[in-house]
């Protein structure tokens, strides 16, 4: 495990996908701090941090499936949205965590957005 410290893992709990990357940490025997992504979704600076390390386009973090995008969407379109300066996305993220993607495992200095078993098990292992 990188650093010696547990894992961060950003969830939702009505999220069906993240009680299965919740219930593979436990199984593997991971120890982790699950941060409640719609109580404490993380500040702008912290996820611009978290958007860095991934890897991802800021759009790629973006919970497209979800009620509060498709509202957004709605509200704004498509193709306004796609106009926005990444620090005007950072902010909608940050001010609603249904918004963002999830599950998002924070380990040392990887990111991880959705739940991809093999990409955990190498983190893991690490």
């Amino acid at each position: 495990m990188p650093e010696n410290r547990p894992f961060t893992f950003f969830e939702y709990a009505a999220c069906s996908t993240c009680r299965k990357a919740k219930r593979w940490l436990d199984d593997h025997g991971v120890a982790y701090r699950a941060v409640p992504i719609v109580e404490s979704p993380p500040a702008p600076d912290e996820l611009s941090r978290l958007v860095d390390k991934s890897g991802l386009s800021i759009e790629r973090w973006f919970n497209t499936s979800g009620q509060s995008y498709r509202a957004l969407m709605a509200r704004m379109g498509k193709e306004k949205f796609s106009t926005l300066a990444p620090s005007e996305k950072l902010r909608l993220l940050a001010a609603d965590g249904k918004m963002i993607k999830r599950p998002v495992l924070v380990a040392g200095g990887q990111v991880i957005v959705g739940f991809d078993e093999s990409r955990y098990a190498s983190l893991a292992r690490a």
